[in-house]
């Protein structure tokens, strides 16, 4: 069998792996969910993922170890990665194959020439380990990992998780329950369909050019002790077959690139001299081992990612401006160290059971933290539920730490600090149907899962109506004026008589916690309504003294405003996602008391 073979068999297996990994990545017990399968296998294989996080915060997550698996065959063997694993990687070969398979042989040769051009990745890499490694300064004081943003592996799960799943959800496809939506998802599709369309132009062009990881996958070969090169028996004719098919533009016919080369095996196919070999000589042209960097380059990327870190943090969103509606999953680090540790994956945003987790655009996260995960309660189909520790238990980082339901909840060994806290609930009374509009609602209340309740009511009998009694019959009244027919037979509509004592306007009873109207209601003086026409009245019972004719007779309507316990109150959501208001909603979710930071607690 040939070694091409072997290679493209390798490159299907793994590609489809990928996709098996993000397909299962749904809450479930069946065999194509999740069920232990090693979903974060591919970043905890990915170098740089495991480099910037050590970078920034001193210390090797353990699933991470697997890099140094890479690390070590890469010094071993070179960039197999790239040419035998890279699910991205394998993309961007195809789709280069499929549109420059019929080009003639000089024609291909010259679009596979090595190009100034290829230096831009490591310039790149450079720039987001010195903006990881700005900590260690002395004038710094946190680190921020930026690897993520390019780096191939986070950038295809972002893709696959965030814009090919949902795409298949739409389709009808039993990816997940529901539809998924994610918020900002046009901007990382455009990234990834721009990274891909760009291989009808130059073949794997993101790799040669753009490929942070690549970079770093460069600097290590340099070491490695196999690697392509020229026997020294054969005479090279320049028939530039070997250049021909040549993915990492390594010039395999001349002096070879050894950190450009991504073991594609092609030129040691198509060699008709069968000059090419992989080995541990030398090769007979020479080898040029490392990128040809110039010092003002590096000194230009390093010192653009010392200022630019600095300069997005200007806006003070790490201190006193910090934006409350930037709420993150339960088990979110503090925000400046969960900016050392989070990769934007999407990881978290493709667990997560309700839909929730999105990715965080400039205006809630700036720069720095853009495609970081924040909870929207809008979208979705609930909020954040008390018993789920997914997002935690799925970051390949610890970004957001693992914890246990117990941990969550506040029981058993954490009952002393209570819940978990994603943030607060507030009542907008400018939007609110009870404080605002006389309209009954109590769906917030209703659904809110904390028990004892986080939101109570605070119940009152607005006045409506007076109308003048023109005849009282048992447990009927004749008025004088037009209703609306069956307006008043809701439930929430009761009656009484203006001046005996009972009745002023916006009567109330005063918070009872739980929703319910207080015991005046079976008293002489306030009366059910059970149903209406124009101008008749039915009550739910007869009056302990019948009113007489020309008395005023006041149509109330019970209102059971609801009122935020800050104590009990965790941030969930459900009230924001249920609340039937459905542009700003009435009640609205920020980080004000969120657990992580005890700088934005609103009770001392």
């Amino acid at each position: 069998m040939k070694i091409t073979t072997v290679r493209r068999i390798s490159q299907t297996f793994f590609l489809l792996l990928f996709f098996w990994f993000c397909f299962v990545m749904t809450l479930g017990e069946r065999w194509h969910q999740l069920r232990g399968w090693p979903v974060n296998w591919f970043l905890q294989l990915d170098p740089l993922a495991a480099l910037g996080t050590l970078v920034t915060t001193g210390t090797l997550f353990r699933g991470m170890v697997w890099a140094v698996v890479t690390i070590a065959l890469t010094a071993l063997l070179g960039r197999f990665f790239c040419g035998w694993l890279c699910p991205f990687g394998t993309l961007h070969q195809l789709i280069g194959y499929l549109a420059h398979r019929k080009e003639k042989t000089l024609a291909r040769a010259a679009v596979n020439q090595p190009h100034r051009a290829q230096r831009i990745k490591y310039y790149i890499l450079i720039a987001m380990l010195a903006g990881a490694a700005l900590h260690l300064l002395p004038f710094a004081d946190s680190a921020s990992l930026q690897t993520g943003l390019l780096d191939p592996i986070p950038l295809l799960y972002r893709s696959v998780n965030l814009i090919l799943l949902p795409f298949a959800d739409g389709a009808g496809l039993p990816v997940s329950p529901l539809p998924r939506f994610y918020e900002g998802a046009f901007l990382i599709g455009a990234i990834f369909l721009t990274a891909l369309f760009a291989n009808l132009w130059i073949p794997r062009f993101y790799c040669r050019f753009v490929c942070p990881l690549g970079a770093l996958f460069g600097l290590i070969s340099r070491y490695s002790l196999f690697r392509m090169g020229q026997r020294e028996s054969a005479k090279c004719t320049q028939c530039h077959m070997c250049e021909k098919n040549c993915e990492g533009a390594c010039a395999p016919g001349d002096t070879i690139r050894i950190h450009e080369c991504v073991l594609c095996m092609n030129c040691l196919h198509t060699c008709r001299q069968a000059r090419m070999t992989y080995s541990t000589a030398l090769s007979a042209q020479g080898e040029i081992l490392s990128p040809d960097l110039s010092r003002r380059g590096f000194l230009i990327s390093a010192a653009a990612a010392g200022a630019a870190i600095p300069s997005m943090r200007l806006s003070g969103a790490l201190a006193a401006n910090w934006n409350p509606n930037l709420i993150r999953p339960p088990g979110a680090l503090a925000e400046a160290d969960f900016l050392s540790r989070c990769i934007k994956c999407g990881q978290c945003m493709r667990i997560c059971p309700t839909n929730i987790i999105h990715p965080a655009g400039l205006f809630e996260a700036g720069w720095e933290g853009i495609w970081t995960p924040i909870l929207n309660y809008r979208i979705g189909t609930s909020g954040c539920q008390k018993n789920c520790i997914a997002c935690g238990n799925i970051c390949p980082t610890a970004a957001i730490r693992p914890i246990t339901i117990e941990e969550r909840l506040g029981t058993g060994a954490f009952a002393e600090q209570g819940p978990l806290k994603t943030g607060m609930a507030f009542v907008d009374r400018g939007r609110c149907l009870p404080w605002a509009m006389n309209l009954p609602c109590i769906v917030c209340q209703e659904n809110c899962p904390v028990s004892p309740k986080a939101i109570v009511t605070d119940t009152v009998y607005a006045l409506l109506h007076e109308m003048e009694i023109i005849e009282a019959d048992g447990n009927t009244l004749e008025l004088k004026g037009k209703l609306e027919p069956g307006q008043a037979a809701t439930g929430d509509y009761f009656c009484t008589i203006r001046g005996r004592g009972i009745g002023k306007e916006g009567e109330s009873e005063g918070e009872t916690g739980n929703g319910q109207h207080g015991a005046e209601e079976e008293g002489g003086g306030r009366i059910r309504i059970t149903a209406n026409t124009e101008s008749r009245l039915t009550l739910e019972r007869k009056w302990d003294s019948s009113p007489s004719p020309r008395e005023t007779a006041q149509i109330r309507i019970r209102l059971q405003r609801p009122v935020i316990a800050v104590d009990r109150c965790i941030g969930c959501g459900i009230c924001e996602h249920e609340c039937p208001v459905r542009g700003l909603r009435a009640v609205r979710v920020t980080a004000e008391n969120e657990s992580r930071n005890e700088e934005h607690l609103l009770l001392l």
